[in-house]
C-alpha cells in the first residue's frame, strides 16, 4: 500500500466523508461536528473526503455546496480535500492484493436470485454463497465479493458499547467490486482510512452494521484498525432519516450560530445560555473546552430539531 500523506505527527486523527449527493443537511452537520470537536479536542488533524466514487449518485455542483457550508459553519479541515475518484487506482492495487491472496470470487447472482435464496440479515437479503466455489453454469460474473469469516467480528464503539457481526450470518460474502465496474464502499473507505492515517472515525448509526464488514477488510489487507464513535441518526418525526437525496433542507437559509447550537444540543453537549445566532466561534470554542462524548444519547436514532427561520 503507498505511504500515508499525513505522518503519525499527531496523536488523533479523524475525518469527514460526505457524498455528493445533494447539499448538507443536519445530519451531516450532526457528523460533521461531532468529528471535527473529537478530533480538534485531541489536538488532532481533522481531514476532509468527499466520496465521489459513485457518479450516478451524484448531483452537480453538491460538492462545492458542502464545503461552503462547513467553511461558513467555521468547521475548517487539514490539507487538501482528497475525492475517492483520484484513488481508483489505490482501490484497484488493493483489490489485486485481496484476489492474490484468494480471499475474492466471482459473483453471477442477481438481486432477485439472492432474495429468493430466503436468508434475511439486519440490512436485508443474505448471500448464500452461490458462487463461491465457481460459477453454476449458465451464469457469468457480475461482480467480484470477498469471503467473509464464520465468526464474531467484535470492536467497542465509544457511543454505543460492544459490537459483535457475525458476517457469514449477517451479511454473506460481499461486493468488492460492482456489476457496473466501481469498486464498493467498503472497500475504498478502508483504503482511504489508512492511506489518510485515520485514528477514528465518527460518523452516524446508519454506518453501525457496515463496520464489521470493514474491519474485516482492514485485517485480510493488513491495515490498522481505528476507533469508532457512531452517533444517533437525525430522523424526521415522521421516522425517516434526513437525506441529501430525499430533499431535506439545506442549511444555508439558517443563521449559522443557531445551527451549531441545535447540533450540539442533539449530541447532548452544553450549549452557552446566550450566544449570538450568526457567530460560529464562540459556540465552537465553548463547544470545545467542554466536549464530552458520554454525553451523546447512545440511541440509533433521535428526532432532528425544528429549527425556526430567522
Amino acid at each position: 500500500m503507498p505511504a500515508t500523506p499525513h505522518e503519525a505527527s499527531a496523536p488523533v486523527c479523524g475525518r469527514f466523508a460526505p457524498s455528493p449527493s445533494g447539499p448538507l443537511h443536519f445530519g451531516s452537520l450532526v457528523a460533521a461536528l461531532a468529528s471535527w470537536l473529537s478530533a480538534r479536542h485531541a489536538g488532532g488533524h481533522w481531514l476532509l473526503r468527499m466520496e465521489d466514487i459513485d457518479p450516478p449518485r451524484e448531483v452537480p455542483g453538491a460538492a462545492d455546496s458542502i464545503l461552503r457550508s462547513l467553511e461558513r459553519l467555521g468547521l475548517t479541515w487539514d490539507g487538501p480535500v482528497l475525492y475517492q475518484r483520484t484513488r481508483r487506482d489505490a482501490y484497484q492495487a488493493a483489490l489485486e492484493q485481496l484476489q492474490a491472496d484468494g480471499h475474492v470470487f466471482a459473483c453471477g447472482c442477481n438481486r432477485k436470485q439472492i432474495a429468493a435464496a430466503g436468508l434475511r440479515g439486519p440490512e436485508g437479503p443474505v448471500y448464500p454463497g452461490t458462487c463461491r466455489n465457481g460459477l453454476p453454469p449458465g451464469r457469468s460474473m457480475r461482480m467480484l465479493r470477498v469471503r467473509v469469516t464464520d465468526r464474531d467480528i467484535c470492536f467497542d464503539d465509544r457511543c454505543q458499547g460492544r459490537q459483535c457481526q457475525n458476517l457469514a450470518r449477517d451479511t454473506g460474502d460481499f461486493v468488492v467490486l460492482r456489476f457496473d465496474g466501481i469498486h464498493a464502499y467498503q472497500l475504498a473507505v478502508v483504503v482511504d482510512d489508512a492511506w489518510q492515517g485515520i485514528t477514528e472515525v465518527v460518523r452516524g448509526c446508519d454506518l453501525l452494521l457496515s463496520t464489521g464488514r470493514q474491519i474485516w477488510l482492514q485485517e485480510l489487507l493488513g491495515l490498522p484498525r481505528p476507533g469508532y464513535l457512531h452517533i444517533p441518526l437525525a430522523v424526521r418525526h415522521d421516522g425517516p432519516k434526513l437525506s441529501k437525496r430525499a430533499g431535506d433542507a439545506p442549511l444555508d437559509q439558517w443563521p449559522p450560530g443557531e445551527l451549531l447550537a441545535h447540533a450540539l444540543r442533539f449530541l447532548g453537549q452544553p450549549v452557552p445560555d446566550e450566544y449570538a445566532p450568526d457567530a460560529t466561534m464562540p459556540l465552537l470554542d465553548f463547544a470545545l473546552s467542554r466536549w464530552n462524548p458520554e454525553r451523546i444519547p447512545s440511541r440509533r436514532r433521535l428526532p432532528a430539531p425544528a429549527i425556526p427561520l430567522p
